[in-house]
């Protein structure tokens, strides 16, 4: 895998971080993405910058993600594998229960979990057609299941079909697109509830993302659901 550039959005901390330094040890150069710069430059620093780039980029505004793409093939002169994994997550009540009271509230959670994976694949899939690569997005466990009150489930379930539609887009492309859905997983966005169940590390779901990147181009792994053994659907 020397020399395949991979593109990681929300790679400041989680998912995106611990994918980042698998790949890089699996030999990939990365593209590190985050809202600010700052923020994964030590990343880049421990990766090593001739084979990591740190950029800022807010993937829920097209011009920025946009630029964060081009200026990956600028540097690494290609790009072969992007990972659309930024997200957030808010608590929501559609009947305004709780601390729910203002639904404005939400949209950076939309925005950023369902305009931003799109934006982000937009961005990435001319440069992908050239190299027959592969993108991957970040689904949920929620996104295949319903979940009570959960606008972040619902925007997840937009990501599930999203990764189908582009992936019947990419047929005769050689591109190969991959949907992970991951269980409850120890990073930031976790409920005080959800920590006292069965969680995932982000290693695991790092894991997952480079099985499927280390597949042949004969091969492609529409999806995979990781689930902390014990976890109730």
């Amino acid at each position: 895998m020397d020399d395949r550039v991979l593109l990681v959005t929300g790679a400041s901390r989680g998912l995106g971080a611990a994918t980042a330094r698998l790949a890089a040890a699996s030999g990939f150069k990365v593209a590190l993405v985050a809202r600010k710069a700052e923020s994964v430059t030590p990343l880049a620093a421990e990766l090593g910058e001739d084979r990591a780039l740190a950029l800022g980029a807010d993937v829920g505004d097209w011009p920025s993600i946009a630029a964060a793409v081009d200026e990956t093939v600028a540097r690494f002169g290609r790009l072969d594998a992007a990972f659309a994994n930024a997200g957030i997550a808010v608590g929501t009540s559609f009947f305004g229960d709780d601390d729910d009271p203002d639904p404005r509230a939400w949209e950076p959670m939309v925005r950023t979990n369902v305009l931003g994976a799109a934006y982000t694949a937009r961005a990435a899939l001319p440069a992908l057609r050239e190299s027959a690569g592969h993108l991957l997005l970040t689904g949920s466990v929620a996104g295949r299941y319903i979940r009570n009150a959960s606008l972040y489930s619902v925007t997840k379930w937009a990501v599930t079909g999203m990764a189908g539609a582009i992936r019947e887009e990419a047929v005769g492309t050689g591109v190969r697109v991959t949907l992970i859905n991951p269980g409850i997983t120890d990073t930031d966005i976790l409920t005080d509830e959800q920590r006292t169940k069965p969680m995932l590390t982000a290693d695991d779901i790092a894991r997952a993302v480079l099985y499927a990147l280390q597949q042949p181009p004969s091969v492609d792994v529409n999806e995979i659901m990781v689930r902390p053994t014990g976890q109730v659907l």
